[in-house]
């Protein structure tokens, strides 16, 4: 019964990724990251396909299998969140309050992207782990 909007659901995650790797500051990955998870709860081939994608592929086998993110992805992170919030600082001209809740959900934000494993020290985990 959850097959199909699963399925929808991971089309639109799709989607929304691959628009995000064309427009500016809107991010690619975590849609990339939804896909994979909602296509392998409702159609393996179609989570194959993207896991084996010649561009995004060894980013989400990364993701999923230790939790990894590529240190330029961090960076690329880092710089789009610092630029999304100058400009919403510039164009919006929040409240204090308003610039303070979205500054600090922002840094949480950065916090957890920069504290996952590289792609290189997840490999070298895995290798070095007694029970692989």
């Amino acid at each position: 019964m959850t097959r199909i909007p699963y399925v929808c659901l991971g089309w639109l995650m799709l989607l929304l990724g691959v628009i995000g790797a064309v427009v500016p500051l809107m991010p690619t990955t975590i849609f990339l990251i939804l896909a994979s998870w909602f296509f392998a709860r409702s159609s393996p081939s179609l989570e194959a396909w993207l896991l084996g994608h010649p561009r995004f592929g060894a980013t989400l086998r990364a993701w999923n299998d230790t939790g990894a993110v590529p240190r330029g992805a961090k960076a690329m992170a880092c710089i789009g969140m610092t630029a999304g919030f100058t400009l919403f600082w510039i164009r919006a001209h929040p409240s204090f309050w308003l610039g303070l809740a979205v500054g600090g959900a922002l840094l949480a934000s950065a916090f957890y992207v920069v504290t996952r494993p590289t792609t290189r020290q997840a490999i070298d985990i895995t290798e070095e782990s007694p029970c692989t």
